[in-house]
């Protein structure tokens, strides 16, 4: 049994979860087979246990994946009995919707933002909840549990609604929805520690294994069918492992010997290098992350 910091994160996650279920019609789990997004949907279930989680699980797939990712995806809506819904990021390009990067190796961390507001109009969710914390980044840490967004999807950090004791307002206009984050308030290392405590598989991306990696602006990415070594490139084979998981265009890998819960959580407990510092999409400037979202982003 969860005991301490942990129990009153799990405790505060579930209540958020709950009020989400209550105050709105049609919710949905954002779900990108990471670690954040996967501890979410295990406070689902046990959220709402012995029923069912009463929402689907909604995945932007930017084409971009990383095998693994989608291999656990799939094995996971299985174990949960849940309904996996998927938009693809292919699919608006194709309509139009969005153009390619004119890059080499082209990231589409930006254009999902399209594919999901379009997905979101389409199913016509309330609220979207997702497995962002205020510790990953400087953007996310100004956010609230209830992040209203308006017709167009975009987000005002400066006309944020207050929470206090917990009180939520989900108040909306039609055409607006909310993103909540239930696990706002938990840090990198309460993520592994809860993971260890309750014994939740991960994608064996998380684990240190041998990977074959370009060093890139000093990220370390892994060469596949997405990233291939441009000119003075060499490709090393590297003892590494992933904090965080998103496309294999611009998620870097960390030098790392940690293959199990243990190692992983005495590494990241010592840790100078936030899990988001080896993502190639937040330094594309100094705001990139607070820019997105204000565009629709998760």
């Amino acid at each position: 049994p969860l005991t301490g910091h942990l129990r009153l994160l799990e405790s505060e996650a579930i209540y958020v979860l709950r009020e989400v279920a209550a105050q709105f019609e049609r919710p949905c789990l954002l779900f990108s087979g990471g670690k954040d997004s996967i501890v979410c949907a295990h406070l689902a279930r046990k959220a709402f246990a012995p029923g069912r989680i009463p929402f689907p699980l909604l995945h932007i797939d930017t084409g971009h994946n990383f095998p693994e990712t989608l291999a656990f995806r799939d094995k996971l809506m299985k174990r949960l009995g849940v309904r996996l819904l998927v938009r693809s990021v292919q699919d608006s390009i194709d309509a139009g919707r969005v153009q390619e990067e004119p890059d080499g190796d082209p990231s589409r961390n930006r254009l999902q933002t399209v594919t999901l507001l379009d997905a979101l109009t389409e199913l016509r969710i309330d609220a979207a909840v997702g497995g962002a914390r205020r510790d990953e980044e400087k953007a996310r840490a100004k956010e609230r549990f209830f992040s209203h967004r308006d017709a167009f999807g975009q987000w005002n950090p400066k006309n944020q609604r207050p929470e206090l004791w917990n009180l939520f307002n989900g108040r909306k206009h039609n055409d607006e929805h909310f993103r909540v984050f239930p696990i706002s308030n938990w840090t990198e290392l309460d993520i592994w520690q809860y993971i260890a405590e309750q014994e939740i598989d991960l994608p064996s991306l998380y684990f240190a294994h041998e990977r074959e990696v370009v060093n890139r602006d000093g990220i370390l990415l892994a060469v596949g069918a997405y990233v291939r070594p441009r000119r003075g490139e060499t490709v090393s084979r590297e003892r590494v492992r992933f904090r965080t998981i998103g496309d294999t265009t611009c998620t870097g890998a960390f030098r790392s010997s940690a293959s199990d819960l243990t190692e992983i959580i005495e590494e990241v407990a010592t840790a100078r290098i936030t899990e988001r510092g080896d993502r190639a999409d937040d330094r594309r400037s100094e705001a990139a992350m607070e820019d997105r979202k204000r565009q629709g982003y998760f």
